[in-house]
């Protein structure tokens, strides 16, 4: 139970541990007053996001232990205000607990408040990282960092999952600079960056969408959209220990946005903050011309609408404001053309 606001790290610890010792975890958000601009429902919404896995239809889960995320709203549940007495927020959750049948054998909780809301509730009780020696975070002084406003709140973001970040419109820190590959399908982007990687000395972030493309045969559904985005920024991340100057990425959320309306004709408006970021989440932005001789592996659609996808990149990238590179000619050239880029880039970011 907690306000979540926003979904942290600290919560994310706390989340995984006690997933680690239940069969079933039950997780409560809510805030009175509430966020406006991202109200209980929007955060249990990321919370569900961020723990859901290829498959969506078992729901979020950790490891084999499924999420019961639920958002507490004014309207439905009127919860207490988040000043009232201990004993009233008890009370309050006790009685929802019954009216909806949870019976609760274990809280999990990294605050003071944990073991006399537990034994209110008739429950065993477990303090995790109570001393924020883990993770060293603060959820009321997060939300003022993220409300001052600040063009790169990034010592605030460093303490958020990336897509959580997103947002707020932020981006955590990272200790490479990310230069990213676009480009309509067969327009050489994935051979680019392997062979870019192995130019560089570096590692590459293979395009997530393709992946899971594959393995659900082509059957995309709606939420899968999102989950690519989130998927896609966790791999960066997971790479990046690996890089050397430069992480090279195939495609970003912006391009998973516009593949959402082409599908789907729609966006999840989460996934629309990931595209939002972009321009600073990368250094360095470079688009493959459709140029090279369509290859048809079962998987894209048809070469004329390769003009029109590389059309609508260049469109959505200016819309963003995001500056990029133009590549052409052979993959070597093309690498050289990137080369010949980075070294003009000053990458103290």
């Amino acid at each position: 139970m907690g306000k979540f606001w926003p979904p942290h790290r600290g919560h994310q610890l706390l989340l995984e541990t006690a997933a680690a010792q239940v069969s079933e975890l039950l997780v409560l958000v809510y805030a009175q007053p509430d966020d406006p601009a991202h109200p209980a429902p929007v955060r249990a919404a990321w919370l569900r996001e961020l723990y859901r896995d290829d498959d969506y239809r078992p729901g979020p889960r950790i490891g084999t232990t499924p999420l019961r995320i639920v958002a507490l709203t004014a309207e439905a549940d009127q919860p207490p205000p988040d000043a009232a007495a201990d004993y009233t927020h008890r009370e309050f959750v006790r009685q929802w607990l019954a009216r909806h049948g949870h019976a609760i054998d274990v809280v999990f909780s990294s605050e003071a408040y944990g073991p006399g809301f537990a034994a209110h509730l008739g429950a065993a009780h477990v303090l995790v990282d109570a001393a924020r020696q883990r993770v060293p975070v603060s959820g009321t002084q997060l939300r003022r960092a993220l409300a001052a406003g600040a063009a790169e709140p990034r010592p605030a973001a460093a303490l958020l999952h990336p897509f959580v970040a997103a947002q707020y419109g932020a981006v955590p820190p990272a200790a490479v600079p990310r230069l990213v590959l676009l480009g309509a399908e067969s327009s050489g982007k994935t051979t680019l960056a392997t062979a870019l990687a192995e130019a560089l000395g570096t590692a590459w972030v293979p395009e997530y969408g393709r992946i899971l493309h594959e393995q659900k045969n082509g059957a995309l559904d709606y939420e899968d959209l999102l989950y690519i985005g989130r998927r896609q920024l966790e791999l960066e991340d997971e790479a990046a220990p690996q890089a050397r100057g430069w992480l090279v990425c195939d495609t970003n959320a912006a391009t998973t946005a516009l593949y959402s309306y082409y599908y789907f004709h729609r966006c999840d408006p989460a996934l629309q903050a990931l595209a939002r970021v972009c321009g600073r989440r990368y250094a360095r932005t470079f688009v493959c011309l459709p140029t090279v001789p369509f290859e048809q592996d079962g998987w894209r659609g048809p070469e004329a609408l390769r003009q029109f996808q590389h059309g609508a990149i260049l469109m959505q990238l200016e819309t963003l404001g995001i500056p990029y590179t133009l590549l052409d000619g052979s993959v070597a050239e093309r690498v050289a053309q990137v080369r010949a880029a980075l070294e003009r880039t000053d990458t103290d970011i």
